[in-house]
């Protein structure tokens, strides 16, 4: 293929890139402000079950900015100060990224999204799980959505249920679906989060996933490796059985996500192929302590090697 080749989603790059399509949106740099507002999740509090997923540590993401001790327009400033080395003309997106941030009632949401707004964002991201959405929450999203652009990120994880039972998840694929729809239905964007490498999991799931994630009126993915976490339920059962799960190599894992972005809808833009955790935090692998501009650029390279691109053999 030519290298010039312009691809469906508009550009010479050979998967559907985040920061294209976002600057693209919102017409500038635009910059994630992480804020903690200290909800919990069902399978935390015992309402679904407890200790959480069993490789969740939400620290290992949580920027240094952000703390649930501070107000909502403290974290954003804080956020701001943070960046604005970077870009002086930087436009700022508030993330309500830790825990499940739709896991309260409607009346105490909406203040707390609608005082993100009055702190002169450009738009609103909202991390939560696919049993956390329903119809009173989305028409007050849909509200918020004529003020500035709403965006809900689904944690999908696996499409495969016996997957999402064995990682005390709590939800079900067809919540996943239930819950995409029901955005898509109310205008609100939507995005997905799965994790590659889950325990038993082979590359026939992998490939699984990108077509049944395919299906679904989700516009954004995020992709990340399974990582194993200190303190985690995750790390004690590894210790004690390290074949629960096949931890990739690099080289391994470039190859699985270019058969995954092969796989892919063209129409979803990918946001994230690998997740950084603190060094002081990480057991294995290793290799994941590279930079996430330093795996993407090795997955463009592999695409270009093998002359594939995202959507090739989807159908």
């Amino acid at each position: 293929m030519p290298e010039e080749h312009t691809f469906a989603w508009g550009t010479n790059r050979r998967f559907n890139d985040y920061s294209t399509y976002i600057r693209n949106k919102f017409g500038g740099r635009v910059q994630k402000i992480s804020v903690n507002v200290g909800f919990s999740c069902p399978n935390r509090d015992g309402t679904k079950g407890t200790g959480g997923c069993i490789y969740c540590d939400n620290s290992t993401f949580t920027p240094s900015y952000c703390n649930a001790a501070d107000s909502i327009a403290v974290q954003l400033q804080k956020g701001r100060e943070f960046f604005s080395h970077k870009y002086p003309d930087m436009r700022y997106i508030a993330y309500f990224q830790s825990y499940t941030n739709t896991y309260a009632p409607v009346k105490t949401l909406e203040p707390l999204y609608r005082d993100a707004v009055g702190n002169g964002i450009a738009g609103l991201i909202i991390g939560t799980r696919p049993d956390c959405i329903n119809g009173e929450l989305l028409n007050m999203l849909a509200r918020i959505n004529q003020i500035v652009p709403v965006a809900v990120e689904l944690g999908i994880e696996s499409t495969a249920d016996r997957t999402l039972e064995l990682i005390n998840r709590h939800h079900t694929w067809q919540d996943t679906v239930a819950a995409a729809q029901l955005c898509a239905d109310h205008g609100i964007e939507t995005g997905g989060h799965l994790i590659l490498g889950l325990p038993g999991e082979t590359e026939a799931d992998f490939l699984e996933h990108a077509r049944r994630v395919s299906a679904l009126p989700i516009k954004t993915l995020k992709l990340h490796q399974l990582q194993i976490i200190e303190s985690t339920p995750l790390a004690e059962i590894w210790r004690q059985n390290p074949d629960f799960v096949s931890l990739f190599s690099l080289d391994e894992y470039l190859k699985t996500v270019v058969r995954f972005l092969e796989h892919l809808s063209p129409d979803i833009v990918v946001e994230r192929f690998v997740s950084v955790s603190p060094a002081d935090k990480l057991i294995a692998p290793r290799w994941n302590r590279m930079k996430n501009f330093e795996v993407v650029a090795l997955i463009d390279k592999e695409l270009e090697r093998q002359s594939t691109w995202q959507g090739r053999l989807h159908n």
